[in-house]
C-alpha cells in the first residue's frame, strides 16, 4: 500500500515550525508495511488544498492529513475533503458533547465557531481526540483511505496510536505484510565511500531493501524486508547483515541504533576499564558525549580541558619546548596529542587516555588550517596512538567529527583487545 502525508498549515510553508508530524507518521506507517511515496505542505487554502488530494488520488492509496480542524475560519482541512470527495459535513453529537464538557467544566462560555471542531464528513467514522477538542475521522471513498488528524503533535499522536492505526488494521491493512528493519550502525567511514564498499549489493537488491543515512562523524545502513512474522523477517535480515559485516567487519559497530559512545561505555563498565579524556579544540564535547550515556560513571574518572597552551603545561606537563618556540611543533601536533593522552591517563589512573587538539576554526591556528586535528589513545601497559585529522565543514561539524573519530579508535582497541563485548543494546 502506498501512502501521502499532506499537512496542512502556512505556518509550515514559512517555516515557523518544524514538520515533526510527518516523520512520526513515516516511522509508524513503515512499521505498518505501507509505504510512504510523498510528503506534500500546503498553506491554508481551500482551492490549492483540493489541488492537492486530487494530486494523492493520483498516486496513493492512503492519504493522511495533519493540522487545519481546529475552530478558525483558515482550518479547512474536513471542508476541503469532503467537497473533493462530494460528501457533507455534520456535527458528531459525541465530539460536540466534548467540547461543551470542555468549557462547561471551566466556567468559559463556549463561542460558535468551536462547535466546527465536532465536524465530521458523512459516513467517516469520528476518532476522538481525548487531548484536545478537535475530532480527527477516517473514512474509505472508493477504494481509497482517509484519515484526518489535528496538528499539534501531543493530539496527533495519540490520536494516530489508538484510534487510526486500529481503524486502519481493521479496514485498510488486511493483507499487508509487516515491515521489519534492522539499523545497522557504522563509524570510522564516510556515507560515499561506505555505499561505493556496497554498491554491489545496492544495485541487486530487491528484498531485503538497502537505505543508507548519514549522520556527523557515524553512518546508518538500513535493511528492510516485509515477512509474515517476525522470526520469517529476522532470517532474512540477519542474512544480509552477515554479508555486510563480511565487506566493512572494521567499522560496523552495532545492529541497532544507538551512538558509538553508548556502545562503548556499557562494553567498557561491563569488563571493568577505565577512561580519561584531555581536550582542547573540542572543549568538553567528548567528555559531555561519554557523561550523557546513563552508567558512564563506572567507566569515565574525568577529564582536563586545557584550552590553552598554559593550562597544558601546567596541568599535563606538555613540555614548553613542544609549545614555544621558532621550532616548537606547536599545540596542534602529534607530539602534543601524544603527551596529553598519556598524561591525563596517568593522572586519573585509568586504563586508556584519550586526547584531541587541532584547529576548529573557521580560521587558521599556528600556521595550521582549520580541520587539522590530532588524537591522542593511550593505553595502560600499552602503546599509545596518534592520528592525524584532516577535516572539512565549518566549527561545529570538525569539533563532532573529531569526537566521534577518537570514539572510533577507542572502540577498535576494545575489538583488537578481544574483551567480550556486552550483547548489542545492553543498558537500553
Amino acid at each position: 500500500m502506498k501512502a501521502e502525508i499532506i499537512a496542512v498549515g502556512t505556518e509550515l510553508l514559512l517555516g515557523q515550525i518544524v514538520n515533526s508530524n510527518a516523520q512520526f507518521l513515516s516511522i509508524e506507517l513503515a512499521a505498518l508495511g505501507i509505504d510512504v511515496y510523498f510528503q506534500t505542505v500546503v498553506g491554508d487554502n481551500s482551492i490549492r488544498l483540493q489541488e492537492a488530494i486530487e494530486i494523492a488520488k493520483g498516486r496513493a492509496d492512503l492519504i493522511l492529513f495533519t493540522g487545519g480542524i481546529g475552530p478558525t475560519e483558515d482550518d479547512l482541512t474536513k471542508e476541503a475533503l469532503a467537497a473533493t470527495l462530494g460528501r457533507g459535513l455534520h456535527i458528531d453529537q459525541m465530539a460536540m458533547d466534548h467540547v461543551d464538557r470542555f468549557f462547561s467544566d471551566r466556567g468559559v462560555p463556549m463561542t460558535e465557531n468551536n462547535r466546527k471542531q465536532a465536524l465530521v464528513i458523512d459516513d467517516s467514522t469520528p476518532l476522538p481526540n481525548e487531548t484536545g477538542l478537535a475530532v480527527g475521522l477516517a473514512i474509505s471513498h472508493e477504494g481509497k483511505y482517509y484519515v484526518v488528524l489535528p496538528g499539534p503533535p501531543r493530539e496527533m499522536k495519540p490520536m494516530f496510536t489508538d484510534k487510526a492505526k486500529p481503524w486502519l488494521q481493521q479496514h485498510a491493512l488486511t493483507d499487508e505484510m509487516t515491515l521489519y528493519s534492522k539499523m545497522l550502525k557504522f563509524a570510522g567511514i564516510g556515507e560515499s565511500l561506505l555505499e561505493d564498499k556496497l554498491i554491489d549489493l545496492i544495485h541487486g537488491q530487491n528484498d531485503p531493501t538497502i537505505a543508507p543515512y548519514a549522520k556527523e562523524g557515524e553512518v546508518t545502513v538500513r535493511i528492510s524486508t516485509k515477512a509474515p512474522s517476525y522470526s520469517e523477517a529476522m532470517l532474512k535480515l540477519d542474512a544480509l547483515e552477515e554479508q555486510i559485516r563480511s565487506i566493512l567487519p572494521e567499522h560496523l559497530y552495532a545492529s541497532v541504533d544507538v551512538p558509538l559512545e553508548k556502545i562503548i561505555v556499557d562494553w567498557m563498565a561491563d569488563a571493568g576499564l577505565t577512561v580519561s579524556c584531555a581536550e582542547s579544540c573540542t572543549g568538553g564535547l567528548l567528555m559531555g558525549s561519554i557523561t550523557g550515556i546513563p552508567g558512564s560513571s563506572s567507566m569515565f574518572m574525568g577529564g582536563i580541558v586545557c584550552y590553552s597552551n598554559e593550562m597544558k603545561q601546567k596541568l599535563l606537563n606538555v613540555p614548553k619546548e613542544y609549545l614555544e618556540g621558532p621550532d616548537a611543533p606547536g599545540a596542534v601536533s602529534r607530539e602534543v596529542a601524544e603527551v596529553l593522552a598519556e598524561q591525563v591517563r596517568l593522572t586519573a589512573d585509568t586504563d586508556f587516555g584519550l586526547s584531541i587538539t587541532g584547529v576548529a576554526g573557521p580560521g587558521d591556528s599556528e600556521r595550521k588550517p582549520a580541520g587539522l586535528v590530532y588524537i591522542g589513545l593511550a593505553e595502560r601497559n600499552g602503546k599509545t596512538e596518534v592520528f592525524e585529522l584532516k577535516l572539512k565543514g565549518n566549527r561545529e561539524n570538525i569539533r563532532i567529527r573529531s569526537v566521534k573519530a577518537i570514539l572510533y579508535r577507542l572502540w577498535r582497541r576494545l575489538v583488537e583487545r578481544n574483551i567480550e563485548a556486552p550483547p548489542e543494546g545492553a543498558g537500553l
